[in-house]
């Protein structure tokens, strides 16, 4: 297992250097840049900034200074937020973000893998079709429509939560809810499909026949098996809930990285752009490494390879 999180670790690598080398020269290739402004400056104050952050530097000198500052884990100060570094806003703003994140996680598998072994263990019953017709439901509408509907009913009409912020534990609702309810559709679909393939698995019928309740039969022996399309979706939901949340974070004002991240790049903040972009994938990569490990872990037939 150690020489297989070892190689994988090696492996982001060069995965790592093209994302940054590709979002290095996107960035300075957008038109503008992060002095510019409604307000005009002279040429003069512009200059003089562009030289106090390198930027009047030839392009490849400033890719292979940010190279060397980024392998000291110094991501570089902010253009638009002065005397303050990349480093400090991001740990200023990411708790926020994984806090979200974390919630939306947590109730998309605690109501999805509910609603999946349920309409699994009662199939072809009404339960299975409300089950089935929920996971549809929340496949089809998006965040960016799901967010202001619920803001609208509990928010406005109902008045049970806050429109927008971060300030009580209750504007951690709405949020985490319409991050959450998507990806729950998702995972409901693929416990389904999962358990029944298991509960249709001959140890199943041997535990049955054997006297087992029904419950130590679901929970027992079949829902661990029953999980693995979902530890395998993992991965793609928690990098789908990541960038989710720049929506999320924009719809309810929330004050975390995703915002900043959209907030970044219409300001041109080339250093903040990187560094989201960076944290992200190395998040990105990391969680799936957990997933895959946690899939073998699960399934004795896998092997690390």
């Amino acid at each position: 297992m150690f020489r297989f999180i070892a190689r994988r670790l090696l492996e982001t690598i060069p995965v790592l250097l093209i994302i940054i080398t590709a979002t290095f020269f996107m960035i300075r290739f957008v038109p503008g840049g992060p002095f510019t402004s409604e307000k005009a400056v002279s040429p003069e104050i512009k200059a003089n900034l562009e030289a106090h952050y390198g930027l009047d530097k030839p392009l490849y000198q400033q890719y292979f200074d940010y190279l060397g500052s980024l392998l000291q884990g110094d991501f570089g100060p902010s253009f638009k937020y002065p005397n303050r570094t990349v480093n400090e806003i991001i740990a200023d703003k990411l708790p926020v973000s994984l806090e979200l994140g974390l919630t939306s996680l947590t109730v998309a598998l605690v109501l999805g893998i509910t609603l999946g072994v349920t309409a699994a263990v009662k199939r072809n019953t009404w339960l299975d079709y409300f089950c089935s017709s929920v996971a549809m439901t929340g496949i089809c509408i998006p965040t960016f429509v799901l967010g202001p509907l619920l803001v609208l009913v509990f928010a406005i009409h109902l008045g049970w939560f806050n429109a927008s912020g971060w300030y009580t534990s209750y504007d951690r609702v709405l949020p985490a809810a319409t991050l959450g309810l998507v990806y729950s559709a998702y995972v409901a679909r693929l416990t389904r499909g999962g358990m029944l393939e298991v509960l249709n698995q001959d140890y199943i019928r041997t535990a049955r026949a054997k006297g087992a309740s029904e419950i130590r039969v679901i929970f027992g022996h079949a829902l661990r098996g029953g999980l693995l399309p979902v530890v395998s979706f993992l991965g793609p939901a928690i990098a789908g809930i990541l960038t989710g949340s720049f929506v999320i974070e924009t719809i309810f004002q929330i004050p975390g990285l995703g915002r900043e991240f959209v907030n970044s790049a219409f300001n041109r903040d080339y250093t903040l752009v990187l560094g989201t972009v960076i944290l992200y994938a190395s998040l990105i990569i990391v969680l799936n490494l957990v997933v895959d490990v946690v899939q073998v872990w699960l399934n004795p037939k896998l092997k690390f390879d």
